[in-house]
């Protein structure tokens, strides 16, 4: 295995447990905060700022699974190239 494979199967395992985070942090969709304290935080806290939060993590979702994606397209192809 060369230096590329080496660096490309580092940044795949971060992402990988990046989007394992990034994941167990977003709220499901009927289990968020105003749900489990039946509303009264949504007066204290503001409506807005739960859909900003679980906004940003879905973006940051979306680009650890992409490049997820391409460092496992990566992997393929240095590992089908013959040594």
């Amino acid at each position: 295995m060369n230096a590329g494979a080496i660096i490309v199967n580092i940044l795949q395992v971060l992402f990988s447990i990046s989007i394992i985070i990034i994941v167990l942090l977003q709220s499901g969709k009927s289990a968020g905060l105003s749900g489990s304290i039946a509303g009264g935080a949504e007066t204290f806290f503001g409506k807005s700022k739960g859909r900003t939060i679980d906004a940003m993590l879905s973006k940051y979702t979306t680009f650890a699974s992409i490049a997820f994606l391409i460092t496992s397209i990566i992997l393929f192809v240095f590992l089908k190239r013959p040594s």
